[in-house]
């Protein structure tokens, strides 16, 4: 009974692994990629050569490296290594293990390693169950995340650990991990130079992906097939672009077309834009930003930057996606080829500040409108002239408080139509001067 018992308890080694599960790396010196954040005497590397850890967060895009660095930590520590996901994993197992690792510390002197892939997952008043157990040294944290963790860890854990930023892969970096794999599969003769830099363009910077595709291409393969571009092609499939509408490369992105925009560039703004369309971002918020744009970065150096944009926000009511992204595009051009100017942005920040600080003084009696007798009484609109009865439709008056002195704000570029509203506002200066003078 005994035998049969051990029988079944025997674990049963899975072969259906994923290939990227299955050749994952050991060691460092098996990781193919974040060379710079893995070269000797970096601070990861130390740690991990040294067995001698402090917390840290490991951020990143996916399929870059972060588990498999946790991995190679599990493999190499005498410490104890769990491992949590927090898709999987409540709050309260976690902290079941912390607890653990408190009386490990307590009666071996033993701090153990704690390895929370999706960290970001636990909201801000769960991340604050790991400060007691760091702090005391039970618990050596290691977090994951694709998020900023700015935004999506808690300050006062962010202080305790050092945070490492994992870059995509390279396509060089991807080559080297599908060579790997074929060698490890003793299979380097079934993909050409070519084959292999194909999967790697294909992967976007995503290591487990570029062994994904691999694996797909593998497993379709016929007997004394020959592989070529289209038979790859046609097993991946069309495959979604890299894009998070709701998280940091949502912002990443809108602020490439804007300054892509901004340096006069409609090749990089078309770019960008076909980027975001074609992940499915809303085109509604597109069109805000470029509206935003023409006033922001065009401004009046071409006053029909902002027709233009609001035209196109009627286009895109009109017709609706994907018809509307030629017009989308119509306007990233204009915008990018029109003369720039930030003027008016910087006029009204300006005027905004002296608002800000000066909001109590009262309009000036002679600016205010008087359309009661009583307002009359009170002298409401006394003494104000009417521009349109004098010479050139013109008096100067102050409009500005009594208590504030006059500011300039908007100081016209040299380019596009600012050039023309220059000469007006020097002509309206003069004027103001010659009046000044006359009236002593």
């Amino acid at each position: 009974m005994t035998d049969q018992l051990a029988l079944f308890e025997r674990k049963i080694k899975p072969t259906n692994v994923p290939l990227a599960e299955k050749i994952r790396p050991r060691t460092l010196d098996e990781m193919k990629g974040q060379d710079n954040l893995l070269r000797k005497g970096s601070q990861l590397r130390h740690m991990i050569e040294h067995d001698k850890y402090i917390s840290f967060i490991m951020w990143g895009p996916p399929g870059t490296g972060k588990t498999t660095i946790a991995r190679i930590v599990e493999h190499s520590t005498s410490s104890r290594f769990v491992y949590f996901s927090a898709v999987l994993s409540s709050i309260n197992d976690v902290k079941k293990v912390m607890k653990e690792a408190e009386y490990n510390l307590q009666t071996n002197n033993r701090s153990t390693i704690l390895f929370i892939d999706e960290i970001h997952r636990f909201n801000k008043s769960q991340q604050d169950a790991f400060l007691p157990y760091i702090e005391s040294g039970a618990v050596i944290l290691i977090g994951a995340t694709t998020e900023n963790p700015s935004f999506e860890v808690i300050p006062a854990l962010l202080s305790r650990c050092q945070v490492f930023v994992l870059e995509q892969l390279t396509e060089a970096d991807l080559i080297r991990i599908i060579t790997r794999a074929l060698q490890a599969l003793q299979q380097e003769n079934v993909l050409e130079s070519n084959h292999i830099a194909y999967l790697a363009q294909q992967s976007q910077g995503d290591g487990r992906k570029a062994l994904n595709y691999l694996e797909s291409v593998l497993s379709n393969m016929k007997p004394q097939h020959k592989i070529s571009i289209d038979f790859i092609a046609g097993v991946l499939t069309r495959k979604p672009l890299y894009y998070d509408k709701d998280r940091e490369e949502h912002y990443n992105v809108i602020s490439a077309l804007h300054k892509s925009l901004r340096g006069s560039d409609p090749q990089a703004g078309l770019y960008w834009l076909a980027r975001m369309l074609e992940a499915g971002e809303d085109p509604l918020y597109i069109v805000r930003r470029l509206v935003r744009f023409a006033s922001e970065d065009v401004g009046l150096a071409d006053p029909q930057a902002i027709v233009q944009a609001m035209a196109v926000k009627e286009a895109v009511h009109f017709l609706g996606m994907p018809e509307a992204n030629t017009a989308i595009a119509q306007l990233v051009v204009y915008l990018a080829t029109a003369p720039k100017s930030n003027s008016l942005y910087q006029a009204y920040n300006s005027a905004r500040d002296d608002a800000q600080k000066t909001s109590h003084l009262g309009v000036p009696l002679h600016i205010r409108n008087a359309p009661t007798k009583l307002m009359k009484e009170l002298e409401y609109g006394k003494d104000y002239k009417y521009d349109h009865e004098f010479k050139n439709a013109y008096y100067y008056q102050k409009y500005f408080p009594n208590a504030m002195s006059e500011k300039t704000y908007y100081q016209p570029s040299s380019f596009g139509f600012e050039k023309e509203i220059k000469k007006r506002l020097d002509w309206w200066r003069k004027m103001r001067k010659e009046q000044k003078k006359e009236s002593g």
